[in-house]
């Protein structure tokens, strides 16, 4: 008997009984399918409504925008209620507003066509400048060495002194 409670001392979880862990697997499962259902709260109005920018100019996300007075956010708020009742699809909203005020109205480009050169460039254009540093750092690097070969040949002419001090000045100065 005393050896069991000294085990259960020692691991605080020994003693915990099947409804104990039962409950902490209850607990974690619905910790989990809460936190995974916050990001489908969102409706569809939400959705769209946070990929366009209002067309006024101020910058701002469509549902978002707050400056008095705006001129345009009332009435593209009204025709993403409509495109939103009339059952349309997020692509095809998004589509008709491209379609009514231009592709500036997109607060990111749409995956497809001419547009994935712009979610692709800013990083094909990252790698070409490293390449192109890397390859310019090389060729410095080759030209140096080719200058620097010659010049480190010691004529043979020399006296023993110059010799011992050129070996010294070479010791205390390397790395």
């Amino acid at each position: 008997m005393r050896r069991l409670s000294q085990t259960a001392a020692r691991i605080p979880w020994a003693k915990r009984g099947g409804l104990f862990w039962a409950t902490a697997i209850q607990g974690t499962l619905l910790i989990a399918i809460a936190v995974t259902m916050l990001g489908a709260v969102h409706s569809q109005y939400e959705r769209v409504g946070g990929k366009l920018m209002c067309a006024c100019g101020c910058g701002q996300m469509l549902l978002e925008c707050n400056h008095l007075g705006c001129p345009d956010s009332p009435g593209m708020i009204q025709e993403l209620h409509q495109q939103v009742a009339s059952g349309a699809s997020d692509k095809a909203i998004l589509a008709f507003f491209a379609a009514k005020y231009g592709p500036t109205v997109l607060a990111a480009p749409i995956r497809g066509g001419f547009d994935d050169v712009a979610w692709i460039m800013p990083f094909g254009i990252f790698v070409a400048a490293i390449a192109g540093t890397f390859v310019i750092v090389w060729i410095w690097k080759r030209r140096q060495l080719a200058t620097l070969e010659p010049t480190l040949q010691i004529p043979a002419s020399i006296n023993p002194h110059e010799t011992a001090l050129r070996e010294r000045i070479r010791r205390e100065t390397e790395y």
